[in-house]
């Protein structure tokens, strides 16, 4: 007799990973945006929604690969949002709360991530405070270092293999090995501050860690910092990231660049594009930063305005065509690159046209963004007095690049030898300016 083999199949059962947190409170939020971060930006993979508790939960496919990911909960995006590691293997769980920020409590990467910081602020903490409390002895100062080294060396022993232990060994800190004053460990401590930092650690890359780092470096670590302190800064970073990290070291002055023109720090801006952004960006073949820092250092305060072609019109009717350089009957220009398919341009060039009348010694030149000229030919009607010139191919004209327009209305201040003075945002700025004359 036969004996016949029956085989029970199962269902596979496939454990998937998950991304999952809780946000607080509950109001102030609706979705959790998951992305993959790389150190050109960060690429959407998925979102959830938050539920009555503020619980959204994310579930990973095999294709979402380790490494560096960011939730994006508010916005502006860049503003609100924190990053974690993902290893590929375990779940990420936290929970978030507005003021006291993200606590991980599943996934060994980031809760070690979390330990370890924690651990080494309170170490830092307690090095502060006997420098604050005047304190001199050598065997108290050599404990509190040996705890921080043993600190270190500990997670550093605990991460081996593990995504996080590129940012550990990136944070360790300066140790020093024999008791050192204030002054001389801070001074040690600053020209150690990126000397353990690999700029060319994908992971890193990704993260935000090398960002902060680097305005940590520049903005934070001096006491009223002069521009030649900010300057002397840029030169360490550049210097520290080296010859080989070309992507990187552009992604991160460009930062910095922006950082200066932020806070209208023309000098130190410009000092970032002559000395180094601008030969990196062309050798990147980066059109997009050349050009902006470009227009930007043609067009800050104290720069002469790029010259234009105008066409005047004499009383006679007759048209001579000019140069901005060639003008000369006013103590003052203010030009306004606008547009007759522009509604705020229509609302504030009158308001602009009723102000002048109060001054005599301000001449107003008009250039108009137009893609035709019939619209733009009618509306120049309204400002006789206005000194008219008309850039057709609106924002592809090649005076749009040169100034560094995005939008109009732009105005620009110049003085009688066409330097520019300011650059007031809107119509209120130009008339709290032109008080000052």
């Amino acid at each position: 007799m036969k004996k016949f083999l029956f085989l029970l199949l199962l269902p596979t059962l496939i454990l998937s990973q998950t991304v999952k947190g809780s946000f607080s409170p509950v109001t102030d939020y609706t979705y959790a945006f998951l992305y993959n971060a790389t150190p050109d930006g960060a690429n959407y993979v998925d979102r959830g929604k938050l539920n009555a508790e503020g619980y959204f939960e994310i579930e990973l496919d095999s294709t979402i690969a380790p490494g560096i990911y960011k939730i994006v909960y508010a916005i502006p995006p860049e503003e609100n949002n924190f990053d974690f590691i993902y290893d590929g293997k375990t779940s990420v769980e936290f929970k978030f709360n507005a003021e006291s920020g993200v606590e991980f409590t599943q996934s060994d990467e980031n809760k070690l991530w979390d330990s370890y910081l924690k651990s080494m602020e309170m170490v830092n903490q307690t090095i502060s405070n006997y420098y604050a409390q005047g304190k001199t002895d050598e065997k108290g100062y050599t404990s509190i270092f040996k705890v921080l080294a043993d600190t270190q060396n500990a997670y550093e022993e605990s991460s081996k293999g593990m995504l996080v232990s590129a940012f550990i060994d990136a944070n360790r800190p300066y140790i020093p090995q024999s008791y050192e004053d204030i002054r001389t460990y801070s001074k040690n401590l600053k020209e150690h501050y990126l000397s353990e930092i690999d700029f060319n650690n994908y992971f890193l890359q990704c993260s935000s860690f090398l960002v902060d780092r680097v305005m940590a470096y520049v903005f934070d670590i001096v006491l009223e910092p002069t521009n030649d302190t900010y300057k002397s800064h840029i030169d360490d970073v550049s210097n520290t990231i080296g010859a080989e990290g070309t992507e990187i070291k552009t992604s991160l002055l460009y930062l910095l660049w922006q950082r200066f023109v932020n806070i209208n720090n023309h000098e130190v801006a410009n000092y970032i594009t002559d000395t180094y952004l601008l030969n990196l960006a062309n050798g990147t073949n980066n059109k997009v930063i050349a050009e902006t820092i470009t227009s930007y250092k043609n067009t800050s305060i104290g720069a002469f305005a790029p010259n234009f072609d105008i066409e005047v019109t004499t009383k006679n009717g007759s048209t001579i065509k000019k140069q901005l350089y060639d003008l000369s009957e006013s103590d003052y220009y203010l030009v306004i690159f606008w547009s007759s398919e522009c509604g705020h341009c229509l609302k504030e060039l009158p308001l602009v046209k009723d102000l002048v009348t109060n001054y005599t010694n301000i001449k107003v030149v008009a250039f108009g963004l137009e893609n035709e000229a019939s619209g733009w030919s009618e509306e120049i009607k309204n400002y006789p007095d206005f000194l008219h010139t008309i850039g057709l191919g609106k924002w592809e004209n090649t005076i749009v690049k040169t100034y560094g327009i995005t939008a109009t209305p732009t105005y620009f201040l110049l003085d009688k030898e066409k330097k520019i003075l300011s650059k007031p945002y809107d119509f209120n700025e130009v008339e709290n300016r032109l008080k000052d004359l």
